[in-house]
């Protein structure tokens, strides 16, 4: 993740973003077990090097990626059918809020809106649209799977050091 700051174009597109105090309130809320601000630097980040070997408006790919989750909902906070809501409507909150604190192009917006497909309303219309999702879906996997796994790990570890605890007592 370090190596981000690190990448001078990278960081002329995104920093007034990741400077922005609004934004900067993704740390608190978690999403698929790490910060939604985690994970939207993540798909971000990620979405802009494939874009840039494909010829794509890495630019665009690189804020979209960023906002696509910028929406100040605690999900842990909300009962399951509010949770529910939510799945399909921030999207329309993340532009919004894109809009409110910057600037957005069309296609910005049009890949915020899309990043659900095929569970959100909004057609990708774009290549990089289509980008955005495919990427925020395998990061999504990833940061569950890889909390899945750290939990069956920490399970096993306490597992071994009790059943090591209950041979030595013996």
């Amino acid at each position: 993740m370090r190596k981000i700051y690190k990448d001078d174009e990278y960081m002329i597109y995104v920093k007034d973003i990741l400077d922005n105090t609004e934004f900067k309130k993704l740390k608190k809320y978690l999403h698929h077990g790490i910060t939604r601000y985690d994970h939207c630097v993540r798909v971000s980040y990620n979405s802009y090097k494939i874009a840039k070997k494909l010829k794509l408006n890495s630019k665009d790919v690189a804020r979209a990626g960023l906002l696509h989750d910028f929406f100040l909902v605690n999900n842990q906070k909300i009962d399951k059918l509010e949770r529910f809501k939510v799945l399909f409507s921030h999207p329309r909150i993340a532009v919004e809020n894109s809009k409110k604190y910057f600037t957005i192009t069309e296609k910005e917006e049009n890949i915020i809106l899309s990043h659900m497909f095929p569970l959100g309303i909004v057609l990708p219309k774009y290549k990089e649209s289509i980008l955005v999702d495919i990427i925020d879906d395998a990061a999504s996997v990833y940061e569950r799977m890889y909390w899945i796994c750290m939990g069956i790990s920490s399970f096993i570890k306490r597992f071994r050091i009790k059943k090591i605890r209950t041979l030595f007592s013996k």
